[in-house]
């Protein structure tokens, strides 16, 4: 049976909640280099992708238009809080990040951190992400990915189903899941142990030779 759903999200991020910060606080100077790598004017408008309890919103505190969405209420809650406190205004929603409900082209750029690996669905939200970016749109994407180019070994493949149930799917491949769109992968920088940094964009070129 998949566990491995919107639902089952949810349950397990509501109950992670109150522990969330103290764990991904590892990931601080990993999402500090992923937002600036976008090299974001104040005037952009931003959507983060399972955006989790906000820990992305200090990096972010220049921009006059971010939208954050996740698939968790509790997680949701705790951001709005978060940026109250920061004297941010945020568009926030509880919403699935394979199902955006966001016109075309909305955004300049999108911020996938800790999503992609997790997701039921990760063609769907890179798709998705690929609709809502304009032309020229950049994003960024922190995740643990199998490397280019070669299959899950052995024991990935043998704890996958455990990680998959606790948290996080061990054995994606970003370059297969990119190939379902007309995002460019433009870099991809390794991160500590599995994790690595993925930024690109929906070239201009891409776009209009795939519409």
């Amino acid at each position: 049976m998949e566990l491995n759903t919107n639902t089952w999200n949810r349950i397990r991020y509501t109950v992670y909640r109150p522990f969330y910060d103290l764990i991904a606080v590892y990931f601080k100077s990993f999402r500090k280099q992923s937002i600036y790598s976008l090299q974001l004017e104040p005037k952009d408008k931003v959507l983060i992708i399972g955006a989790g309890t906000g820990l992305d919103l200090e990096f972010l505190t220049q921009q006059k238009s971010i939208t954050a969405i996740d698939i968790t209420p509790a997680m949701i809650s705790e951001l709005v809080n978060r940026a109250e406190s920061m004297n941010m205004n945020i568009d926030a929603h509880v919403m699935d990040g394979s199902q955006l409900d966001f016109t075309d082209e909305s955004f300049d750029a999108v911020i996938l951190h800790l999503i992609v690996a997790v997701i039921p669905d990760p063609i769907g939200c890179l798709k998705e992400t690929e609709r809502v970016l304009k032309p020229g749109g950049k994003f960024t994407i922190i995740d643990k990915f199998i490397p280019s180019g070669s299959k899950p070994g052995i024991l990935r493949r043998a704890l996958n189903p455990i990680a998959n149930l606790i948290a996080t799917n061990l054995n994606r491949d970003i370059d297969a899941l990119l190939s379902h769109t007309n995002l460019k992968k433009e870099s991809d920088d390794k991160l500590r142990s599995i994790f690595r940094l993925i930024t690109g964009s929906k070239t201009h070129e891409n776009y209009q030779s795939n519409k």
